[in-house]
């Protein structure tokens, strides 16, 4: 059922929930980075609660003027409208007045939703406008969506996406440097609004989907799940797309072959399973890549301490280092070096002589920076440095009998 599910094959309706919702989770996860670099998150979680009264209210109003009031368009329109007020009292409050952005959210979160709480509670006493299944836009859920409203999310999910493609340049720049986008000529104040413009229509188009409450994790998981696999901003984004859009459309599938299963806390928790994924096994920020990397630091670390004692004439005691030693070739079962044990010795040793006296040498001391016991001295001086060096360097005194 699964597989029919992930392969289309449960009808046009359940196909066309399960693209918009791709659809949504790509437009969430572009969108998502531009608030993840500017480190806005938060602002996402205001506007997807301060869409609650505009749904209740929407509901009101449409019963009142003798419609229907789980009209999705009306109840959509009603949402866009209660977050863009919620968005502009935080930016007024955290603008006009000494309360910072994090304080003004979380007044604009609470009181706006504690009102939606009360309407809704309010509406199912009504006795009009069908208003059972309101409750959905918390946690968001597809079960006995009509067509129509299948087909306004994913029109709308992919008209968002289309905005966020256009403006991720402008979008990019403004949250990777704000300065520097200041100072090439471009408004960032209104780059910024149009980033929360491009948030609002992505919290409202997945209300139904995802649900209000869990709206901001399709907004952050992704982009966060990216920055795992990549230094670069533009691959940020498209990766993050990559896993926004890969997280609903399994999410959707899985809520459309189970319908008793909720839609919007499946999708967060593939997208998730996925942040999960890329925590552990990313190749240069991952747990696993970070202990390889360490357990190969901690080798080299032996290895040349091991080097240093072998041309000291010293005794290896580290268990560690001389099975390093000895799986290299280097050093035999009782400590001795081998022929090429001694080579590697000597240089080990020339190495550690010179980088002594480049310490001392303040002439030297941006190159003594790089000093870290392992970094190789040709790596940091020319040749001929290495050879003014070296001449400093006292001849070993000879042994007379």
């Amino acid at each position: 059922m699964i597989l029919d599910a992930l392969f289309l094959q449960l009808g046009y309706n359940a196909t066309l929930v399960t693209i918009g919702a791709m659809l949504l989770g790509m437009a969430a996860g572009v969108g998502g980075t531009f608030l993840f670099l500017r480190k806005r998150a938060l602002v996402s979680d205001a506007i997807s609660h301060a869409t609650l009264p505009g749904v209740g209210l929407a509901f009101m109003v449409m019963v009142a003027l003798g419609g229907e009031g789980r009209n999705l368009i009306g109840l959509l329109a009603g949402a866009a409208v209660s977050a863009g007020v919620g968005l502009l009292i935080v930016n007024w409050l955290s603008t006009r007045t000494r309360l910072a952005e994090d304080a003004a959210i979380g007044a604009v979160l609470s009181v706006f939703f504690g009102f939606g709480i009360v309407l809704l509670t309010v509406i199912q006493s009504m006795n009009a406008g069908r208003q059972a299944g309101l409750e959905g836009f918390l946690l968001g859920s597809t079960a006995g969506m009509l067509r129509s409203d299948a087909l306004i999310i994913a029109v709308s999910a992919a008209f968002t996406l289309v905005l966020v493609m256009l403006l991720r340049r402008p979008l990019t720049l403004a949250s990777f440097d704000p300065e520097y986008a200041a100072a090439s000529g471009q408004n960032v104040v209104r780059t910024d609004l149009a980033m929360m413009g491009l948030v609002l229509a992505v919290t409202v188009v997945g209300l139904k989907i995802v649900g209000l409450i869990l709206i901001v994790a399709l907004l952050i998981i992704p982009p966060v799940t990216a920055r795992f696999w990549t230094e670069r901003t533009d691959h940020v984004v498209l990766i993050s797309g990559a896993v926004g859009g890969t997280a609903a459309y399994v999410g959707a599938s899985i809520s459309a072959a189970l319908p008793d299963m909720p839609t919007g806390p499946i999708i967060v928790l593939v997208g998730f399973a996925l942040f999960l994924i890329s925590l552990l096994l990313a190749p240069k920020r991952g747990v696993l890549a970070a202990y390889l990397g360490h357990r190969r630091f901690q080798r080299r670390v032996h290895l040349r301490q091991g080097l240093l004692a072998l041309a000291q004439g010293q005794p290896i005691y580290e268990r560690l280092t001389l099975r390093l030693l000895r799986r290299a070739g280097w050093a035999r079962r009782d400590g001795v070096a081998t022929a090429e044990g001694r080579g590697r010795a000597g240089r080990a040793l020339l190495d550690e002589t010179r980088w002594q006296l480049i310490r001392r040498d303040p002439s030297f001391e941006a190159a003594a920076a790089h000093y870290d016991g392992l970094t190789p001295i040709e790596r940091v001086l020319t040749p001929d440095q290495i050879a003014e060096i070296d001449a400093r360097i006292p001849a070993p005194k000879e042994v007379t009998t």
